[in-house]
């Protein structure tokens, strides 16, 4: 039975409650910083209401906070896991050494190539990065599998939404199915959608109460056999980790 659990918080806190050595891989996009200073000048439809989405700009994740947060990232994740986070090129000179610094290793950066291209001044955007982290050594699934994952970019929609079929690579090369894949940024829910699908469980957090709203949408569309949407103000973390995590 596959099952997906959501929460709304700030991502450092919830990671905190979960339990060392707990989950098998961690697929995560955050609002890195870089992203204010594109829209401070222009170079992305995502202001604070995009004509181009129904959905308000949400905060960013500030640089000054990765230490922290991969210092939880490396201790619930199991040993000889992966760990894929989505960035930009600013973003990524900052996050890889901290990476490291805190015990992950460092394989490469994967191309996510939208095959359209987007905005910008100085050649315009067509691709993001995905950095491939490992905590001990486990095989991908699939060798031959290349370094450039080509899936056409969302129109329209979720604020910076990534397209599930990028996700199912990533989940698909390093886990097994009913592995549980857990994203502490999960904004409309690409990475929960794509763990459900391929039989994987699936444990999400975003501290916007619009994208839990429409993870879990999306989520029940796929008849998944149990969601469960736990908000701060009735239920403490503490008293659901042990369900949350045992699933």
């Amino acid at each position: 039975m596959v099952k997906a659990v959501l929460y709304q918080g700030d991502a450092i806190c919830w990671l905190r409650d979960l339990p060392d050595a707990s989950v098998d891989l961690i697929v995560t996009d955050p609002p890195y910083e870089s992203l204010e200073k594109h829209r401070a000048i222009g170079t992305t439809t995502r202001l604070k209401h995009s004509k181009a989405s129904s959905n308000d700009w949400f905060d960013i994740f500030p640089n000054d906070r990765f230490h922290e947060l991969f210092v939880e990232l490396y201790r619930v994740l199991k040993k000889n896991s992966h760990f894929y986070l989505y960035c930009d090129n600013e973003t990524m000179f900052v996050a890889k050494p901290i990476a490291e610094s805190v015990g992950f290793r460092f394989w490469k950066p994967l191309v996510w190539d939208k095959m359209k291209i987007g905005m910008g001044y100085h050649y315009r955007a067509r691709y993001e990065f995905i950095l491939f982290f490992e905590k001990g050594k486990r095989k991908l699934n699939d060798l031959g599998v290349p370094d450039i994952i080509q899936v056409p970019r969302i129109y329209r929609g979720y604020p910076t939404e990534k397209p599930v079929e990028v996700s199912e690579v990533l989940i698909k090369q390093s886990t097994e199915p009913n592995e549980i894949v857990i994203d502490p940024f999960m904004g409309s829910g690409s990475t929960g959608i794509a763990s459900v699908k391929l039989g994987r469980h699936f444990i999400g957090n975003d501290i916007g109460s619009e994208a839990l709203k429409v993870t879990r949408e999306r989520l029940q569309n796929l008849q998944v056999d149990f969601v469960s949407t736990l908000w701060p103000q009735s239920t403490s973390m503490s008293e659901t980790t042990q369900l949350d995590i045992s699933i």
